[in-house]
């Protein structure tokens, strides 16, 4: 059992960790949550209207997992989870996001406001509708293996290693047909894959083009040192000063592969952490549970939201008795 000075990190995922009915049972149930999305939905506009009837509705206009749905509801569930967790008196000690989950660390920690966050994500959306169809392969296997696996016709396709999320953890992206053609040959090689829930690929050299109209998008938006420690999964170290106030810092990330099992034990290396996912399901917590100080009991994890839309308020509300436990005054 962790002691009750022991600081808390909030992870916040990223695309794959959507389903249907992500954290819906929330809106409306816990206030500072609603008020958050209420608030993110209304500075995208039109756009903000047909994401809320998307995201609670049962038959959505745009597949949840396409970039325009998946991206700007990850980002707001993530921003407006950390807010609630912040209005029950959490004082995060740090931050780590996988991806868009970066984003909405960068917003909770103050390097931009929601408005600001409302302009990136539309920017975002547009960026990544320019960009063919491809996806992500997750593979059980370490990321050098996986990279000595990709060859030069899938190099030079723009498939690349996009996220290493532990050491036989690894993602891999590209544009269709060829990331279809490697799971073929990555099977026949004896390597388990599955796919991540995405009608784009996203952290490799497919989409650099949508990394730089992405950048286009900062044009306006103030930028500001993060009040609230950031771990970057695309240093593993702390975001400084300067990669803040860098609109190429943050827009760089859509095609930089996401390094969050660095950050993650960069992070763990400096001391004991309760770690929680600000997001939907368990993407982030159950790579972290294999480290080894969460397996030693030195440090602990904490999934607050189901995998699934069903239960999720009478999770929420259990892990948050429970974070009470875990961190008592230390929050």
């Amino acid at each position: 059992m962790p002691e009750p000075s022991r600081p808390v990190v909030l992870l916040f995922p990223g695309q794959g960790a959507q389903h249907p009915g992500m954290a819906v049972e929330l809106y409306g149930a816990e206030p500072e949550f609603t008020a958050a999305m209420d608030e993110f939905f209304a500075l995208m506009g039109e756009e903000g209207g047909r994401l809320r009837a998307d995201w609670l509705g049962d038959d959505p206009r745009v597949p949840l997992d396409d970039a325009s749905r998946a991206q700007p509801l990850l980002f707001a569930i993530g921003y407006a989870l950390g807010t609630a967790l912040l209005a029950r008196g959490v004082r995060p000690a740090a931050l780590l996001g996988h991806s868009v989950g970066e984003l909405a660390a960068a917003c909770l920690a103050g390097v931009f406001d929601l408005a600001g966050a409302a302009r990136l994500m539309a920017a975002r959306s547009r960026a990544m509708a320019a960009t063919g169809a491809g996806g992500m392969l997750g593979a059980g296997v370490a990321a050098d293996d996986l990279e000595a696996r990709i060859g030069p016709r899938y190099r030079a396709a723009g498939v690349a290693v996009a996220a290493v999320n532990g050491p036989r953890h690894t993602v891999v992206a590209g544009p269709e047909p060829w990331l279809s053609e490697l799971a073929g040959e990555l099977a026949e090689g004896g390597v388990t894959t599955r796919r991540v829930p995405s009608r784009q690929a996203f952290h490799c050299p497919a989409v650099l083009g949508a990394a730089e109209r992405f950048a286009e998008g900062f044009a306006g938006v103030p930028l500001a040192p993060p009040r609230v420690p950031i771990r970057s999964t695309a240093t593993g170290l702390p975001v400084t000063r300067a990669q803040a106030l860098s609109p190429g810092f943050w827009a760089g990330q859509l095609a930089r592969p996401v390094l969050f099992w660095a950050a993650l034990d960069g992070l763990l290396a400096g001391g004991d952490h309760t770690l929680v996912e600000a997001g939907p399901g368990r993407s982030l917590s159950m790579p972290a549970r294999r480290h080894a100080a969460v397996r030693s009991g030195r440090s602990t994890v904490l999934a607050p939201l189901p995998a699934s839309a069903d239960g999720t308020l009478a999770g929420w509300k259990a892990a948050m008795e429970e974070l009470d436990v875990l961190v008592g005054e230390g929050v």
